[in-house]
């Protein structure tokens, strides 16, 4: 790989220790998220999150499953984080994100979480994908910096539910190469009914902007694998409870018409959907087509949809892509 990501200059330059040190410190109060919650993680006290102070690591695999240009042919790296500072009622991965005293087993030093970067690097993974990190940001960083010092020179992969604090994204300014948000909701008061969290929309938009501020609208590639850049995520939900037309009009004319947008077609109801009969069944196909059409209103160009009948089957959103053989594979 000739790509070599900015995380190297900052760890030379001692920077990316000062910044580890002033991560570490907020944990003292803990502001990982927009939730506050100010408890003293370094003393274990939980918070909404219901984590303490140690990473929690469920699993870490080559992923196959990411957009192509992400997991390309040998896999993005995937660390799949415990517990999670939403609540979704939907959660397809519930039994990870919501069952904290069977997570709580998982934790991991710092050392061993830089080791796992290690160990998918030399697995020849891609990049490092971060999966749910938010409500351990100022930790990872940490395990980071030591995986550098132990040779890592991937691109890292922030794989966020886009719930995120703009002080920790500001520490991350040259660390993280690939942002991949999610961002699920255009409506304050669904996320709060599904998601259980407080004025989703105004945070959620204010994260995509710093990482957009940080990396840009355009995808760096290096033999047909993003190496740095923004893609945004968005799920379309039964009944037009995403609100997409609110979140596709802050991308176009907050962000840029050109941000890349994958559009995703996976939602089934589990977890507690049941109990909701708004998101109690799959999307529909007019559903799915519908939000393709608020994409194209806003001018939304760049990206990916998927086929209805294979969710896993990404196909490309625009003609550029066409040419790139990890989009047809």
């Amino acid at each position: 790989m000739n790509y070599v990501p900015p995380y190297i200059k900052l760890f030379e330059s001692g920077e990316f220790k000062r910044r580890v040190e002033y991560a570490d410190s907020i944990l003292n109060s803990c502001r990982c998220c927009p939730r506050t919650c100010l408890t003293n993680r370094k003393e274990n006290e939980l918070g909404k999150c219901l984590s303490g102070y140690l990473p929690i690591v469920s699993s870490y695999t080559p992923h196959f499953g990411e957009e192509p240009v992400l997991s390309g042919t040998r896999g993005a790296g995937n660390i799949f984080f415990g517990n999670c500072n939403l609540r979704c009622m939907f959660c397809q991965n519930y039994e990870i994100s919501q069952n904290w005293k069977e997570e709580r087993k998982n934790e991991v030093s710092f050392e061993r979480l830089a080791d796992i970067m290690i160990e998918l690097q030399n697995r020849n993974c891609h990049n490092i994908g971060l999966v749910s990190p938010t409500h351990f940001s100022a930790q990872i960083l940490k395990s980071i910096y030591l995986a550098v010092q132990k040779g890592l020179r991937l691109p890292i992969i922030y794989n966020t539910n886009g719930y995120d604090s703009v002080e920790i994204l500001k520490l991350y300014d040259g660390i993280i190469d690939i942002y991949l948000p999610d961002f699920k909701y255009g409506n304050n008061e669904y996320a709060k009914t599904y998601s259980k969290v407080d004025n989703y929309f105004e945070y959620t938009a204010a994260a995509i902007k710093e990482m957009y501020n940080q990396v840009g609208d355009e995808l760096v590639y290096e033999d047909g694998i993003v190496v740095r850049g923004l893609i945004i995520r968005h799920l379309v939900l039964p009944n037009g409870l995403a609100e997409s037309e609110k979140v596709f009009k802050f991308i176009a004319e907050k962000l840029s018409p050109n941000v890349h947008v994958s559009l995703m077609s996976q939602y089934y109801p589990t977890n507690k959907a049941y109990k909701d009969i708004l998101i109690d069944r799959p999307i529909r196909a007019s559903e799915y087509e519908k939000a393709i059409g608020l994409m194209e209103k806003y001018g939304l160009h760049n990206g990916w949809i998927q086929e209805m009948e294979s969710n896993e089957n990404y196909r490309p959103y625009f003609n550029e892509c066409r040419e790139n053989p990890f989009y047809n594979r």
